[in-house]
Formats: C-alpha cells, sequence, structure tokens
C-alpha cells in the first residue's frame, strides 16, 4: 500500500480553502481525504498532473495486460492459472467460467480504459463474484439449475404490474 493522504473535513475545504491547499500541495501522495458529515461519501481531492499520472499509469497497465494476453494462448493459460492470487473467489467458479471471466476481464478493461472510466470494470467483477457466490453455496447452485417455469420478464423496481 501507498503513503496515507492527509485528511481533512468538508468545513476545512470551504472553511480554511489556503490551508487545504497547502496541505494538499505538502502530501507525498498529493491527495487529501475529505470527510463529509451526515453519511455523504468521504471525497478525495488530487491535484490535476496528479490525476493524469494516475490515469496513464492504469492505460498503460492496461494497455499491456491487453497485449499479454493477445500474444498467446500460453500467457491467456497462465493468467487463469494466476487468477486466484487477485480474485480468490474465482476457485468457486468451473475452469470454463473463469476462462470466461479472464476473457471478459481483458476486453471490458480495454473498452473502459477507451472511455476513461472504472466502471464497467468493477461492474463485471462485481457481477463475475455474485457468480462465485452461487457456486459456492450448493444449496443454491442446485436451485438454480433445476427445471422450472419462466415466468416472463421482471418488471422494473417500482413499475407496477398490469
Amino acid at each position: 500500500m501507498g503513503i496515507a493522504a492527509p485528511e481533512i473535513n468538508f468545513s476545512d475545504l470551504s472553511n480554511k480553502p489556503a490551508d487545504s491547499v497547502r496541505k494538499l500541495q505538502e502530501s507525498p501522495s498529493r491527495t487529501l481525504l475529505v470527510h463529509r458529515r451526515g453519511g455523504e461519501e468521504d471525497l478525495v481531492l488530487t491535484t490535476a498532473s496528479r490525476a493524469r499520472e494516475v490515469r496513464e499509469v492504469v492505460s498503460t497497465t492496461t494497455a499491456l495486460f491487453v497485449a499479454l494476453m493477445q500474444h498467446s494462448e500460453s500467457v491467456r493459460d497462465l493468467v487463469t492459472e494466476v487468477m486466484p492470487k487477485a480474485f480468490p473467489w474465482v476457485k468457486f467458479l468451473p475452469r470454463e467460467d473463469m476462462q470466461a471471466f479472464v476473457v471478459e476481464l481483458v476486453q471490458t478493461l480495454e473498452a473502459a480504459d477507451s472511455l476513461g472510466t472504472p466502471a464497467p470494470v468493477t461492474q463485471l467483477i462485481s457481477e463475475w463474484q455474485h457468480t462465485a457466490e452461487v457456486h459456492a453455496d450448493p444449496r443454491l447452485l442446485a436451485i438454480l439449475q433445476e427445471d422450472g417455469e419462466d415466468f416472463g420478464d421482471v418488471p422494473a423496481p417500482g413499475a407496477t404490474g398490469s
């Protein structure tokens, strides 16, 4: 892990902006953790140059990983073998599903990087983790594998049935 960012309260940011900027500039990570009240999510304040650097590192790492995965089948096999180190829950997936996760992850990393957003990657990981949770629970897996009647489309939350 890196160096922890200095922390300030949101009120300090608005009441003492010069002090807040000084703390940001003196921070080795060039970031500040800004605490908010009332259950609101905390914020991370950083410099524009630091944000560009982080984006460059993520983009370069993604490009390298995608290139390696596209290079050869042996690299894809190796990545599939080491996946449990990064995502321990993949051990509950059947091997074919683990391989499908690796392929989807690479494709999604590349596409998300082209948009400059990590949201599709975190969504994909969450979806595959939920799939692993089903495989980890034999009772739930058995229920979901049973033949049953299809009740059609599920209405959107809050929608009323007709």
